[in-house]
């Protein structure tokens, strides 16, 4: 019949083992997980940063684009008449400021 060897001093033996063994390992699984976490961080933000400046680029399109299209339909076109300000038909936009707030596509 084969030696009987409790469990407790199975545990006792190979607990500093495992500890020896298992303590780097878990240490490299939390420092790289730490190290993804940080550089996910870093992508959002210059995910979220470049997604502000596009849309900034497309407010400052649309402002001067209205700009454009105001400034058109205030000149007079050879032929027509107008009979003042608040004729039939006269169809002005309002005029649009860029302010900051408009440019970086914060309306109020």
């Amino acid at each position: 019949m084969p030696p009987v060897v409790p469990p407790f001093l199975v545990g006792l033996i190979v607990a500093p083992l495992a500890k020896r063994l298992l303590k780097p390992l878990v240490g490299g699984v939390v420092k790289a997980s730490v190290g993804i976490a940080m550089e996910v961080k870093k992508a959002a933000h210059e995910a979220g940063e470049n997604i502000h400046d596009l849309a900034a680029e497309v407010a400052a399109d649309v402002v001067a684009a209205q700009i454009a299209a105001s400034d058109t339909e205030s000149h007079s076109v050879p032929g027509q008449h107008t009979t003042g300000a608040g004729a039939k038909g006269d169809r002005r936009s309002p005029k649009i400021r860029a302010t900051a707030e408009n440019v970086a596509g914060k309306t109020l």
